[in-house]
């Protein structure tokens, strides 16, 4: 190999492309004036022109370029792009005008003035008031002497003004000096646009931050590389590794390693430009493909040139690389249809499809506008616009814009009515009278392209261009075989939707969909579905309020992640509210839901951890079957992973032991439930993801329990399994209430004693007001109890706030019935009539070995109830 250089910039994006169609002129202070010095002929590559902290530009100030290599990653990509200087205009104090706040790529042999008039005459100040791009080149710009470049040399130089809408009332601009006198080409301004599109994200994603311009060329994460052919060393930034799936540290600065991920067909073109020659000066375009380590394969576009040296061989080859899902337009239309069938294959749901769509039609065919409809009861259901602005479409669908994309009607559209009827292509040239509607989105040209699939029309696609534009037989055959391959893919992504969609609500249907309000505390929940195959798990939560200050967090996992794994949890999940409401204590409604899941013949099996806690006391039982331990956030900010004594997990065992943890909480301790999909990964071990959780649990603040569980999710990024997460903030029962008891004995004058004890404890509360309506509802549930039940009975009384709990508990599961009809001749039957007409409300509940009866009655209070006066 011959002395020479390869410089390369990397550009990540779905549709990000670069075609410039002549060689790219740069100045002195450009790509062709910089020596790669100090290049290492052994040992790892170096990194330094990779910092992208390191890459922001000069100031406009000073003028003078920042320095290698720490403004090479800022500044080659808007060189390759023909810029020599980059300025941000913001608006200034008053918004009268606009203030220079940032340049990029500054040379001395360019300047541009620190402010600018927003009513002047300027470039900037026509783009930001006209609101669309302004591009001049050498001889328009002279028309507008006010902000122009200057020194004198700058006469020569192009200049591009982009509008930026970070902020509608106060809208900024992107200035470019290009060096060329013929201005910036269409895709230089394609690229420069998408820049500016950029800035704008990062204007108002960070307002307030320093250095957008940089920031916002890492947001497109360009990545650069130079090669010496002759020592076969490489110097790398780490954004082009990650493109290729090498990590820093397994670089070792060789460009074979490189190489290596390419793939075997694509190696004579590579070789072509890693080798060049004398004959190879001007520019070079090819295509190749790379590997990465996960088997994923991306395409690559490599725009190159290789410039004059003294030698008799090239010393350096300079050149741009894209990295895109789309193949870049070549004369070769089987190239597009293979790309295409191969992109469409990729494409799962309906708004992938029409990405892919969008991307294949408007840019190679140079179209202004693409839209993608499904046809849906004689309306157009619009998946995807581009472009998305509703400016940019006709009134007829402003009108009928819908969030996100418009929802327009066929018979508004009689000529697309047609097609759609028809099933064939139309091609409309310009001046064909339309419909507004339809003349709106191709004043140059129309093409409507109905979608079939299997004998019916899937959809459509419309294509519009601004300017005239005249269909070549080339078009026509791509626009065809576009359409069918897409109106297949369309009804296959209908039915991965609607399997999508079913998953979906089968999942909802199975978990709750609120949770009650608790005395003394907050819970929260969240659920994530995975985002691989069908999105639907076995991971489930729930929150079960036995009793007015007892309540039961469950949350749990069953294996795999299938509608098979759905059904298994909805079904758990309703056998542990069923054992739970029974009143079981939590190592038996564990047990119960083991020993039920092991008669299901499932192989599946399932994890749970089951909590009981008391908000009047913050005593806390846990049980726990093969799930992870549960986390605890004290009051004091510190946090601890609770270590509950397990049990197998569920389905596994039938006579397995699942043993009880007991546990205080205080006022303001936070309990966290989570599944292994939060904490655990195929690149996060176990104990780093649960003390991550951790750290996130003490970081986060405690007054919103909501926010601090969207703290804890975080940006998990590619999820490979569903997660649940179940938070409960304990606070403490602000009224306790005030208990008494009695056990009843079976004796002939019980009822009397009963009655007696209620009559002592009312006046001991100070509501004795209430007595004759609480003692009849006493001598009611008492004598049912004795009279139609075996075992012990229990009279339990509780005053909370201005309301009498009356409670009998028996060991009789069978609930009392009111009778059909009672006449006069009826000798029971009465005793469940009183007590309904004398209380506010009454039921039944299951609990452990029996059930019990309960009523409530409302009472007046003039004083405290005193809780310590004897009986």
């Amino acid at each position: 190999m011959s002395g020479s250089s390869i410089y390369a910039i990397l550009v990540f994006g779905t549709r990000m492309r670069w075609e410039w169609s002549a060689p790219i002129s740069f100045g002195t202070s450009g790509m062709d004036g910089r020596k790669v010095a100090d290049m290492p002929h052994d040992g790892p590559a170096r990194t330094g022109v990779s910092a992208p902290g390191a890459s922001e530009a000069g100031t406009a100030d000073t003028g003078s370029p920042p320095t290698e290599p720490q403004a090479a990653t800022s500044t080659r990509a808007l060189t390759f792009a023909g810029a020599a200087l980059t300025a941000l205009y913001a608006p200034a104090a008053g918004d009268d005008e606009l203030q220079l706040l940032e340049t990029a790529g500054g040379t001395p042999e360019y300047r541009l003035p620190k402010r600018l008039p927003l009513s002047g005459g300027s470039a900037a100040a026509h783009a930001v008031r006209g609101d669309r791009p302004l591009w001049l080149n050498a001889t328009a710009l002279a028309s507008y002497p006010e902000g122009a470049p200057t020194p004198p040399r700058a006469r020569t130089a192009s200049l591009g003004a982009l509008p930026l809408r970070a902020d509608a009332a106060r809208p900024a601009c992107l200035v470019v000096v290009g060096t060329s006198a013929d201005g910036f080409d269409a895709g230089q301004q394609r690229f420069l646009e998408r820049y500016a599109d950029a800035v704008t994200c990062v204007l108002r994603a960070e307002a307030g931050r320093s250095r957008p311009l940089g920031r916002a060329l890492r947001r497109l994460r360009v990545g650069s590389f130079v090669l010496v052919p002759d020592t076969g060393l490489i110097e790398a930034d780490e954004a082009l590794l990650e493109l290729v799936g090498i990590t820093p540290d397994d670089f070792d600065g060789k460009v074979d390693t490189l190489l290596a991920h390419a793939l075997p067909e694509d190696m004579p073109a590579l070789m072509s430009v890693m080798e060049p020659s004398l004959h190879a000066l001007g520019r070079r375009e090819l295509e190749f493909r790379v590997r990465r380590p996960t088997g994923e394969v991306r395409w690559l576009s490599l725009s190159c040139r290789v410039p004059a040296s003294v030698g008799d061989e090239p010393e350096r080859v300079l050149g741009v690389v894209t990295a895109t899902q789309v193949r870049s337009r070549s004369a070769d239309d089987v190239s597009r249809i293979q790309w295409l069938t191969a992109a469409l294959d990729d494409a799962a749901t309906v708004g992938d499809v029409a990405q892919v769509a969008v991307t294949a039609l408007r840019e190679p065919l140079g179209a202004d506008r693409v839209a993608l409809a499904d046809v849906r009861d004689e309306r157009l259901m619009v998946t995807l616009l581009d472009p998305p602005d509703q400016d940019a479409w006709p009134q007829l669908w402003r009108a009928q814009w819908r969030s996100e994309w418009p929802d327009a009607p066929v018979g508004a559209l009689p000529t697309l009515q047609l097609a759609l009827r028809d099933g064939r292509m139309d091609l409309w040239p310009a001046g064909t009278p339309l419909e507004p509607g339809l003349a709106g989105v191709g004043p140059g040209g129309l093409a409507v392209l109905p979608l079939p699939a299997k004998g019916s029309v899937a959809g459509v696609c419309l294509v519009g261009w601004d300017q005239p534009h005249e269909f070549i037989p080339e078009e026509r055959s791509l626009l065809t075989a576009t359409a069918a391959l897409v109106g297949q893919a369309l009804k296959r992504a209908h039915a991965h939707d609607a399997e999508q969609e079913l998953a979906t609500m089968l999942q909802r249907s199975l978990l709750p969909r609120r949770l009650p309000e608790l005395p003394g505390g907050t819970a929260v929940a969240r659920y994530l579905p995975a985002r691989h195959g069908l999105q639907v798990g076995g991971d489930w939560y729930d929150v079960i309020a036995l009793s007015e200050d007892r309540v039961a967090l469950v949350i749990g996992d069953v294996q795999g992640h299938s509608a098979g794994a759905a059904t298994i949890m909805g079904q758990m999940r309703t056998a542990v509210r069923a054992y739970a409401v029974e009143g079981h204590p939590p190592d038996v409604v564990v047990s119960h839901a083991n020993r039920l899941l092991v008669g299901m013949e499932t192989d599946l099996f399932a994890t749970c951890c089951y909590v009981e806690l008391d908000m009047e006391e913050g005593n806390t039982l846990f049980v726990r079957a093969g799930h992870l331990s549960p986390l605890l956030r004290h009051p004091d900010g510190r946090t601890e992973e609770v270590e509950v004594e397990g049990g197998p997990p569920l389905g596994i065992v039938d006579e397995a032991e699942f043993p009880l943890t007991a546990l205080a909480l205080t006022p303001g301790t936070v309990l966290a439930l989570v599944t292994d999909g939060l904490v655990e990964a195929a690149d996060l071990p176990l104990d780093v993801g649960m003390e991550r959780t951790r750290g996130a649990l003490a970081a986060a603040d405690p007054a919103d329990p909501a926010r601090m569980a969207d703290a804890l999710l975080g940006d998990i990024g590619r999820r490979e399994d569903d997660v649940a997460l179940l938070l409960l903030r304990y606070d403490g029962m602000k009224t306790k209430p005030i208990r008494a008891g009695w056990v009843v004995w079976r004796l002939p004058d019980a009822v009397m004693h009963a009655r007696r004890f209620t009559a002592r404890t009312l006046r001991r509360w100070k509501v004795q007001e209430a007595a004759d309506a609480v003692l009849l509802v006493v001598s009611e549930l008492v004598t049912n109890a004795l009279v139609h039940t075996q075992g012990s009975v229990r009279l339990d009384l509780v005053l909370r706030g201005d309301r009498v709990r009356v409670s009998v508990s028996d060991s009789s599961p069978r609930a009392p019935a009111k009778p059909v009809i009672v006449d006069w001749e009826s000798t029971g039957g009465r005793g469940l009539l009183l007590v309904e007409a004398v209380s506010d409300t009454y039921g039944t509940v299951p609990v452990a070995g029996g059930k019990q009866v309960w009523s409530e009655v409302t009472v007046e209070r003039s004083e405290p109830a005193a809780v310590d006066a004897p009986l």
